[in-house]
């Protein structure tokens, strides 16, 4: 196991150093540049001849990307322009970061929670009413776009009935300490019971709108994945030998069935962290998914640049966690 982790590291570091070159590429390829999102289009050719000197954006591309990695490596990506004016970039991606990941983990827990029982049991009763149902509620999860079902969400149970609320993270009144950022966490940790709850009921609505996907996903490979696996040698042999049906259906069907749908759920995090950019700006989440948003619209490359670099290595090592889980589970994998 410790000859595979090693293994995957340097996979890791490979990427890191290939997912650096793209982001510095790309985002000096973009138009106008840093110098126009600093200066406006309306500066002089003398202070953009300044700043480009300033910037080291005169010298060589490879100077400038040892540059580049030497300030990524200590977290300094500049200050922000846009998003937050005069804010660090990194402080900028560290204060919106709680909010991302507490939307995305609930919208996660909600699809395996959900998707996994489901396909499970729609498998057992392939052809039946609860079967059909839910092969139909997972096409509608893939087709309905993100950002459709959030607005359709906010409308009929914000706007028409009232039942929860409409935007942001935690309601004006509530005095709440937040110490990590996570406000569910916070209130948990300082006995807050009712900030924790009226967080948790603000996230609601985007988790749900932005685990559907997730959910269609996950039910659908973890059906096919267990009617797959009933069919095979070993489960007709464990039958067989007269084991009872909690063993079959844990150790044999289940656990098998589980190798193609932990990978899946690793890889939807990527889908997580591109659908909360749409998700946050619909419930005006104040999250790394808005400030990408508005690094786009102006121009704002500092922020653009921690944040896709940032979002790429919780994505890589989500999946290394992932890689690593799937060797536990299959015992074979290590030896590959």
């Amino acid at each position: 196991m410790l000859r595979y982790t090693v293994r995957r590291l340097g996979q890791l570091l490979i990427v890191t150093v290939v997912l650096s070159v793209l982001l510095f590429g790309w985002l000096r390829a973009l138009p106008g540049g840093p110098v126009s999102a600093l200066l406006g289009e309306r500066a002089t050719e003398e202070s953009r001849a300044r700043l480009v000197q300033q910037l080291g954006l005169d010298q060589p591309l490879y100077v400038q990307y040892w540059k580049f990695v030497q300030r990524a490596i200590t977290g300094d990506f500049g200050v922000s322009t846009g998003v937050q004016p005069g804010t660090p970039a990194m402080e900028v991606f560290l204060q919106r970061m709680p909010a991302t990941l507490e939307l995305s983990v609930l919208a996660l827990l909600l699809a395996v929670a959900v998707g996994i029982p489901l396909g499970y049991f729609a498998a057992r009763r392939q052809g039946g009413w609860l079967d059909n149902l839910s092969i139909t509620w997972s096409l509608i999860g893939v087709a309905v776009p993100v950002f459709f079902l959030a607005f359709l969400l906010k409308y009929v149970f914000a706007i028409e009935f009232g039942v929860l609320p409409a935007s942001g993270r935690q309601a004006a009144g509530i005095d709440a300490t937040h110490a990590t950022g996570f406000f569910v966490l916070d209130g948990l940790l300082t006995t807050e019971w009712d900030a924790a709850w009226n967080a948790l009921v603000h996230l609601l609505l985007p988790a749900v709108a932005l685990s559907t996907i997730p959910f269609a996903v996950i039910f659908r490979l973890t059906r096919a994945s267990v009617l797959d696996v009933v069919e095979e040698d070993y489960v007709r042999t464990a039958r067989s030998k007269g084991l009872g049906a909690m063993v079959v259906r844990g150790r044999h069907i289940l656990r098998n069935a589980m190798l193609p749908v932990v990978t899946t759920i690793g890889l939807q995090t990527g889908a997580l962290l591109s659908g909360a950019v749409l998700t946050e700006q619909v419930f005006n989440i104040p999250g790394i998914g808005q400030a990408l948003s508005l690094g786009f619209q102006r121009q704002d490359y500092a922020v653009l640049q921690v944040v896709i670099l940032a979002t790429a290595m919780v994505y890589v090592l989500v999946n290394l966690l992932v890689d690593l889980a799937y060797a536990a589970i299959d015992p074979r994998l290590r030896t590959r």
